[in-house]
């Protein structure tokens, strides 16, 4: 028989954080949720929300943004249409949905550094270098599967590119969490 309040005393430490970290990242993503609900034009509309805290719609404009320098890079002229659309002049488009914007593992890092021990000038810039370099991932997903559909290129391995967005974000993510626990570590 498993004699849990030995186990748990063992481990509390690492069962608070847990608690701790699932708090923040289902919180934020939360949040980010509520946000969406209320800045949609049906539903349960608000206007306050939408003008003043909408930031996923300025995140999906910047991800169009980047998409198009990357396809840019490619040699694409780009055009930017209204509902989160960029299209390649005479060609084919992709729309930034709510599910391309990448604010799930934006959660999980912005988690992963609140509850890290650090100085906070420390944390501010690994949460700010963290979240640009999950924004950049996804700016290079969407701009080469903006130019893969406009080829006709077939995703790698028959994986979509959401699934592809979250092999690099996640994997991304584990390297800073090292390369963040050694500096910690080295000091």
């Amino acid at each position: 028989m498993i004699n849990y309040s030995s186990y748990l005393g063992k481990n509390k430490d690492f069962i608070i954080y847990l608690i701790k970290f699932f708090a923040i990242f289902f919180g934020l993503y939360l949040v980010t949720d509520i946000i969406i609900a209320l800045s949609a034009p049906e539903g349960y509309y608000n206007e306050i929300i939408s003008s003043y805290f909408d930031y996923i719609s300025w995140l999906k404009k910047s991800l169009l943004y980047g998409a198009g320098i990357i396809a840019h890079l490619f040699g694409y002229t780009t055009v930017l249409e209204p509902n989160f659309l960029i299209r390649v002049l005479n060609g084919k488009g992709v729309i930034i949905a709510m599910s391309c914007v990448g604010y799930g593992v934006m959660s999980f890092w912005c988690a992963y550094i609140l509850m890290s021990k650090n100085s906070k000038i420390n944390l501010l810039l690994w949460l700010l270098g963290g979240l640009f370099l999950l924004w950049f991932i996804n700016a290079c997903r969407i701009g080469l599967f903006l130019v893969s559909i406009n080829k006709r290129w077939n995703m790698p391995l028959g994986l979509n590119h959401h699934t592809w967005f979250n092999i690099f974000a996640y994997g991304a993510i584990l390297i800073m969490i090292i390369i963040h626990e050694n500096s910690i570590k080295n000091k």
